[in-house]
């Protein structure tokens, strides 16, 4: 990987390598292949190597670590459209503004995935076997560029029942949404994916609109209908009820903080009971492998049994995930 960007952003740049002289990493000999290409992106600020005047090119490198290379070949004028647009939600990320670049790339791109799925129960209901359940699921997603500040999303979700002789089947618009700024406001509506508190309140489609003011300190607020799939809804019907939230969250150095409050409207399991829950959380990230997080959350007790307090502790090492 290293290679070929080395090559690409040494030619986009247009700097003629016999200019510097010094070499800034041990691990590039004089007579390497890419000697003049690296001392020349050196020298214009590209890559700066691991810390401790090394290359490293035979590692592999992670996206935010080539989307950094890739915004830095940018500010230096470099022709990086192609690579802009592969990495453009990374770039955003860092707060690098690629809406231009994305209208050079093609407006609309399409994906799919599919996933097999199997669980057997070793249970039994009403003195019946659950036996085991099995489904195939398919989505297709489009996304694109409706101007310089708007994009769109969707996705279409099938899935089937393959345990089913009657091949039960179900293809729904599970994503439907734009994202786009208006003013200093960054702005989501339609039906997305919301996972608030790190998935502990709520991981599922939300049909809302949600509004985001800040970089370094960011408030993120919105109002929407939770999916009934999580017992969010009506208590004499289907319809999902109101659902209001807000976060707001910030970083110093190597911790970052986190606060939330969502409110349920008339939850489908206690009639007429609202449920309203409070969080604060920590992370805190030794390097870019280890992380440890604590979380604190709290819920309506009225209406309910057990306790209305919430502890969470979570460690993560490198890219491993709960799942």
């Amino acid at each position: 990987m290293k290679k070929s960007l080395v090559l690409a952003m040494a030619m986009a740049l247009g700097v003629t390598a016999s200019a510097y002289a010094a070499n800034p990493f041990s691990d590039v000999p004089a007579g390497h292949w890419a000697y003049d290409s690296i001392n020349k992106l050196a020298a214009a600020g590209v890559i700066e190597g691991y810390g401790d005047s090394t290359f490293g090119g035979d590692k592999l490198m992670t996206r935010y670590e080539m989307a950094q290379i890739v915004a830095k070949a940018m500010a230096k004028g470099a022709n990086v459209d192609k690579l802009a647009a592969e990495f453009a939600d990374e770039l955003d990320n860092l707060g690098v503004r690629v809406a231009n670049l994305e209208k050079k790339a093609d407006n609309v791109k399409v994906t799919g995935e599919m996933r097999y799925h199997y669980v057997d129960h070793d249970a039994t209901v009403d003195g019946k076997a659950v036996g085991y359940a099995t489904q195939l699921r398919s989505r297709i997603w489009v996304k694109g560029a409706i101007n310089e500040d708007w994009t769109y999303t969707g996705m279409l979700e099938n899935i089937q029942d393959l345990k089913n002789d009657k091949g039960d089947e179900t293809t729904k618009f599970q994503r439907a949404y734009v994202n786009g700024k208006l003013g200093g406001l960054a702005v989501q509506a339609g039906r997305y994916h919301a996972k608030w508190s790190e998935g502990n309140v709520y991981d599922n489609r939300v049909d809302g609109v949600q509004v985001a003011y800040g970089k370094d300190v960011k408030l993120l607020a919105g109002y929407g209908k939770a999916s009934n799939k999580d017992g969010i809804s009506s208590s004499t019907g289907n319809n999902a009820k109101d659902t209001y939230y807000a976060e707001l969250s910030g970083k110093v150095e190597n911790l970052s903080l986190v606060a939330g409050y969502y409110k349920f409207e008339d939850v489908k399991e206690v009639k007429d009971i609202d449920d309203t829950i409070w969080t604060v959380a920590a992370n805190y990230a030794f390097d870019k492998n280890f992380k440890l997080g604590a979380m604190y959350l709290n819920g309506d007790k009225d209406g309910y049994k057990g306790d209305d307090d919430g502890f969470v502790v979570t460690a993560s090492y490198k890219g491993a995930k709960a799942a």
